[in-house]
């Protein structure tokens, strides 16, 4: 009797069991399928870097043969020396630095007083409207090189895209350019002025 009882009541719970499964429903959630992706309407411009000035090998014919007016009248060309290593300087009266680059440039140039070494300084600025300016810093600094005024076209080949004042270039007697660099050195730019020129003229015996 008693195992006829538990029976009756086990057959009573599994049927309620499942009639509660039966009737509970099951929600599965769907993941948003996800947008396409597109390049927007406006893209933002790529970013490049700006190519490097190119080395200057040598000066052109046609700038070495170009008139550089003189600060103290008349005119004269780069070609006017050959057999010579040529060092250009490029300053102006505003700059800080050229200030104290003279000095030191000045002894290298009276270090190779009759050697086939020649100093040209050339100012960037507009003789029509810095003449004033270029003859008050000439008679608080001694420069001693050949000075001249460099024309917009002369002063773009010679600074090859660089910005920066001032700057040097040592050519060869061959018109190849040995070294250029822009900038003031304190207690360098001298030293590094008379190896460039040993280093030019080497390659003019060459």
């Amino acid at each position: 009797m008693r195992n006829s009882v538990l029976l009756l009541i086990l057959a009573i719970t599994s049927s309620l069991t499942l009639a509660d499964q039966s009737g509970r429903k099951i929600s599965t959630t769907r993941a948003a399928p996800s947008a396409p992706i597109q390049a927007p309407l406006t893209p933002e411009p790529e970013l490049t870097r700006a190519s490097p000035a190119t080395e200057l090998i040598s000066i052109p014919e046609s700038y070495r043969d170009r008139d550089i007016k003189s600060l103290d009248k008349g005119t004269f060309r780069l070609s006017d020396f050959p057999g010579k290593v040529i060092v250009i300087n490029i300053w102006a009266s505003w700059c800080g630095p050229c200030r104290l680059e003279v000095p030191e440039y000045e002894k290298v140039r009276k270090s190779y007083l009759g050697q086939n070494v020649e100093f040209i300084g050339l100012t960037t600025e507009d003789p029509r409207s810095g003449s004033a300016r270029v003859s008050r810093f000439l008679r608080e600094v001694n420069f001693g090189f050949r000075l001249g005024w460099a024309d917009r076209d002369m002063a773009r080949l010679l600074m090859n895209g660089r910005g920066a004042i001032p700057q040097t270039i040592v050519m060869d007697s061959h018109a190849r350019i040995v070294r250029q660099w822009a900038g003031y050195s304190s207690r360098h730019s001298g030293d590094r002025l008379s190896a460039s020129i040993e280093e030019a003229l080497r390659g003019t015996n060459n």
